[in-house]
């Protein structure tokens, strides 16, 4: 490790000194002259080597695990660190220190040891893993550090139940769809990992919007539902049920997913005739006179269809005849009406076929066959009544009193009825009897004479009786002396005078 001049004794360093290796030499120095009998003195030389901070701080860490529980308590030791200094002095005093940002903390043991604690809590879903840095720095001049870096694994627990995207779902079926179809496909996400974050689906219960039950499954591994039926949507408008979606942890979490499924319309269904064209075997005919004006009202067809929205939406319209079309209806509210006044060119009997469509697509129709019969005249008209079914009702002790009741009222009735007009027969006897009855005369001409004792009144009405006003005649005695007649709300005459010629529409009161 060192050498010396042989000369002058000069010692040197030969090699290069390490005070971690050797802390201090003990040389042997011997001296020789030159004489013919060498004289020879000797020296011990110690050499104490100066320390100088030429060695970083060495970091060695004792895991007591390979990975942390996420649900590990606050203090819990995660790791030992050792960390050593060769330097002396100074030199081998180090600090260590933890990288911020890390929910560990570095507590002091016996100097060089430390131990890595949990200072906050863990969440593997937000962190699976970390990075930790340790930093160990020595008091030399110039200081001496060292880092090192090792990672940390937090283990998962099933601290998370598997979570729907939404809490409800809305989803629409068309129906009629075949059996088997898929209604949706659900999926639920849990953050945990291997067997906590296997899920595993299942029906809960249904509850429809009528009594109708619901055939749907579910696939446990996918979370797809499909329908075992066929829905009409005339029965079922909507249904709900529930999925649970369950994890494998242990104890397994779980949580629901409301779903409701609305049942779409299609145009299934056909318009249905209501009463009374729609009677079986019956036979749908309406008359009309010959004298009808145009619009004038022949029939109303009246339609409903099972289905909803613009698929039930109802039109009419007339089946296009092989002769001339003498009748309308109205598109949206099915009433039948003559387009024109009937001439003697047109038939008397009128074949209407009536069809009535939807508004779905495709659209779907139904039709009925109307007979318009034209007569001469309104009183040849007749109304054919559709009879309807009548139930037979069991003769009950209150409609036996209800008929006696009847009864009795009619014989009271009668009897007060006979009772008056003999009272009356008795007064006109015995008061009335000095004159004479009157008599009314109808003469060819269309005039009457109305004759009370020798007094004679011709009064004169138009050839149409059914345009004349009603003449009204004294009700007990002819006019007397001085009584004036009324002719046409004008002229009056005494009863006397002559009355001028009947003619046509005069009027006497």
């Amino acid at each position: 490790m060192f050498a010396i001049n042989q000369s002058t004794g000069e010692i040197t360093v030969a090699r290069p000194l390490d005070f971690e290796t050797t802390s201090a030499y003990e040389i042997r120095v011997e001296a020789l002259d030159r004489g013919s009998t060498p004289l020879a003195s000797h020296a011990k030389v110690l050499v104490e080597v100066i320390d100088v901070n030429d060695n970083a701080p060495e970091i060695k860490l004792s895991s007591l695990s390979e990975s942390v529980r996420e649900d590990a308590k606050k203090g819990t030791a995660i790791a030992l660190i050792t960390v050593l200094d060769k330097d002396g002095g100074r030199n081998g005093h180090v600090r260590c220190t933890i990288s911020e940002g890390t929910p560990f903390l570095l507590e002091s043991s016996q100097g060089k040891y430390y131990s890595l604690v949990l200072e906050n809590m863990l969440d593997r879903e937000i962190h699976s893993e970390y990075n930790v840095t340790i930093i160990a720095t020595d008091d030399g001049s110039p200081p001496l550090s060292s880092t090192s870096v090792f990672t940390i694994s937090v283990s998962d627990v099933n601290d998370n139940a598997p979570q729907f995207p939404e809490p409800i779902v809305n989803l629409y079926l068309k129906e009629n769809s075949p059996t088997g179809s898929l209604i949706c496909s659900l999926t639920a996400l849990d953050p945990d990992q291997e067997a906590n974050a296997q899920i595993s689906y299942s029906l809960g219960p249904i509850t429809t919007a009528t009594q109708s039950s619901v055939a749907v499954s579910v696939n446990s591994l996918t979370g797809e539902i499909y329908s075992l039926q066929s829905f009409d949507y005339e029965e079922m408008k909507r249904f709900q049920f529930q999925v649970q979606a369950t994890d494998g942890g242990v104890p397994p979490l779980s949580s629901n997913v409301t779903v409701n499924v609305f049942i779409l319309d299609e145009n299934d269904n056909t318009p249905v005739i209501l009463p009374p064209y729609s009677d079986q075997g019956s036979v749908n005919s309406e008359n009309i006179p010959y004298s009808a004006e145009a619009g004038y009202f022949v029939a109303k067809i009246r339609a409903v269809d099972a289905d909803s929205g613009y698929n039930a939406l109802l039109s009419y319209h007339i089946s296009e005849p092989k002769g001339p079309n003498l009748f309308r209806i109205g598109s949206s509210n099915g009433e039948i009406r003559t387009k024109r006044r009937m001439s003697d060119n047109d038939l008397k009997t009128h074949p209407l076929v009536i069809v009535v469509s939807d508004n779905g697509d495709p659209s779907l129709s139904a039709t009925v066959s109307i007979d318009v019969v034209v007569v001469e005249s309104t009183g040849d008209m007749q109304t054919t009544f559709r009879q309807l079914p009548v139930k037979e009702e069991s003769f009950s002790d209150l409609n036996l009193y209800l008929l006696i009741s009847i009864a009795s009222v009619s014989v009271i009735f009668l009897l007060s009825l006979i009772g008056l007009i003999a009272v009356k027969c008795h007064k006109t006897d015995g008061s009335f009897s000095r004159y004479s009855a009157p008599m009314i005369t109808t003469h060819p001409d269309g005039s009457w004479s109305y004759s009370k004792s020798t007094q004679q009144y011709d009064v004169c009405f138009s050839s149409d009786t059914m345009k004349s006003d009603v003449v009204v005649f004294p009700t007990s005695f002819p006019p007397g002396d001085g009584e004036l007649i009324s002719i046409n709300g004008g002229d009056t005459f005494s009863r006397t005078q002559t009355l001028p010629t009947c003619e046509k529409g005069v009027l006497v009161s």
